[in-house]
């Protein structure tokens, strides 16, 4: 079917959707990248580890990125992906109201995290609480850390976090106790246990001062890290037929893609957090990369076998 609209449309305009519009376009392929604007890191003040960019705020990041892809012809709008199906060798795309068309489409609309209903949490989310230790721990380096357990991975954060700091407490909030490899393993680093369900993050001028438990203590704490479930932002996926699907680390959801970034949905292909929960902002613009030079190479031989069966035809 002859396309009268876009090669690609990359759904999600984060590091990844980004990096693969910005290699499609230098490609000399006609890209739209759609942003709905809700990047997960957008409560965070740096990104961090990201290399020569360490320190960068993720609005200003992103905001290069968007002229970057425009400056080699590439569009970016401002909207969010609804409903996508099948219709032929097209892809049909619905942005906010607006049908559009491409030859391709690669999602790349990240997660969201998952948070504890816990009073505090959510209001100090990417600042006092926190989930990764690369991305946060030189920020909170050498406070008292309270690693709240949301899940059986607990015991690992803590674990990870006394990398950072030797005041580490870890709260088990309901959860089952530490095993006794475990608890040999968490005294050996004098990581302190505490039972018990957390109720509350407590703060006092805007900063985090300790978790209060249900009898009613409070443990003094200045960091609280947690390991919230990721969930997949893809409200479209039932109309391309596509399912997700729990990630293998026990972390929450993920589309399932082939290492090029293929989905099972022929023409459909996934880069970033959508496909890997613990990608930071660099593997997720890396990934994006290697994925638009794949899925950029399927269009060349689609593109020469047509001219193939034209000259023939002619």
């Amino acid at each position: 079917m002859q396309n009268d609209g876009f090669d690609v449309i990359m759904a999600g305009g984060g590091a990844a959707g980004l990096s693969a519009g910005l290699m499609l376009a230098r490609a000399r392929r006609s890209v739209l990248v759609l942003d709905a604007g809700a990047p997960r890191n957008a409560p965070a003040a740096a990104v961090h580890g990201l290399f020569a960019r360490d320190g960068v705020p993720p609005a200003e990041l992103t905001a290069v990125g968007r002229e970057e892809v425009r400056r080699y012809g590439g569009e970016v709008r401002a909207a969010s992906v609804t409903d996508a199906r099948r219709d032929g060798d097209d892809i049909v795309v619905t942005a906010d109201g607006d049908e559009l068309r491409a030859r391709r489409l690669l999602i790349a609309t990240g997660l969201v995290d998952d948070l504890p209903d816990i009073p505090g949490v959510r209001e100090h989310w990417g600042h006092d609480v926190v989930h990764c230790p690369y991305c946060h721990g030189w920020e909170v380096r050498d406070t008292a850390i309270g690693v709240l357990a949301l899940g059986p991975r607990a015991v690992h954060q803590a674990q990870l976090f006394r990398q950072w700091s030797d005041d580490v407490v870890l709260f088990t909030n309901g959860f089952p106790a530490p095993s006794a490899d475990e608890s040999e393993q968490l005294a050996a680093r004098d990581i302190r246990v505490v039972e018990g369900a957390v109720t509350a993050v407590e703060s006092t001028d805007g900063r985090v001062t300790g978790l209060r438990l249900a009898d009613g203590s409070v443990v003094p704490r200045a960091t609280i890290a947690i390991g919230p479930a990721a969930l997949v932002r893809l409200p479209f996926a039932a109309g391309l037929g596509l399912a997700t699907a729990e990630h293998p680390s026990g972390m929450g959801e993920h589309l399932p893609a082939d290492p090029a970034g293929r989905t099972a949905v022929p023409g459909v292909w996934a880069a970033g957090n959508v496909t890997d929960p613990f990608a930071q902002v660099g593997a997720a613009a890396a990934s994006a990369a290697f994925a638009a030079a794949q899925l950029n190479m399927e269009l060349v031989q689609e593109d020469v076998e047509r001219a193939v069966a034209e000259r023939r035809a002619g």
